[in-house]
């Protein structure tokens, strides 16, 4: 019979500590007997009968028929054209500018050969001696000779070409000015024979030595 709402609210009220151990203790002792149950070979085909058997009916599929694969067309098979062979890169160096060609110095002119110089043939001196030039001897100053002056003079001439003194220099002096000045008065006067340089007469320089004397006056 069943309990009235108002009991069951009370006996739910006043289930304590010791029901609930109760029914943990009944549901321990439900699975032993339902384990020992099934290990009893009468039991557990009985529960297998009893179980109601579940029957689930599977649709069959219905596989489509596969459509065949329509055939690709058929490419005309193209043969590859022989790949032309390049040719190997030539490699080349960048023309260099070309380097400016400078042009040797010519050589050097040779220099002019002189001449061989004429052998200078040696010259002979002027002469005053002549025995035909006639040259008078230079006069003795009177004063010089009362005296007892006496002494050599040496006169450097010039003699031209011509056999004309054109210079006339006191070369030495004789230690007394009046023979000096007559010695270089008797020399401007004279004439000479010209010196010589092979037949050509030529100019040159003669010194004359003129001496005054008591015994003689040349």
């Amino acid at each position: 019979m069943p309990l009235a709402p108002s009991m069951r609210h009370e006996s739910y009220g006043t289930r304590g500590p010791g029901n609930v151990a109760g029914i943990v203790i009944a549901v321990a002792l439900h699975g032993v007997a339902i384990a020992f149950l099934l290990q009893y070979e009468p039991a557990r085909r009985a529960l297998t009968n009893a179980v109601p058997i579940m029957v689930e009916l599977i649709t069959p599929v219905v596989e489509k028929p596969q459509e065949s694969p329509k055939p690709l067309p058929v490419r005309p098979k193209v043969e590859p054209r022989p790949r032309p062979i390049e040719p190997a890169p030539v490699l080349t160096a960048p023309a260099e500018a070309p380097a400016p060609y400078v042009a040797p110095p010519p050589p050097p002119a040779p220099e002019p050969v002189a001449p061989p110089a004429p052998v200078a043939l040696p010259i002979v001196p002027p002469d005053y001696n002549a025995a035909y030039l006639r040259n008078p001897p230079p006069q003795y100053p009177y004063a010089a000779r009362s005296a007892g002056r006496t002494g050599k003079v040496m006169v450097r001439v010039l003699v031209n070409a011509a056999g004309l003194p054109e210079k006339v220099e006191l070369r030495a002096s004789s230690g007394t000015d009046s023979l000096d000045e007559a010695a270089l008065d008797a020399v401007r006067n004279w004439r000479f024979v010209p010196a010589r340089q092979g037949d050509k007469p030529v100019a040159a320089w003669v010194v004359v030595p003129i001496s005054f004397s008591l015994t003689r006056n040349r």
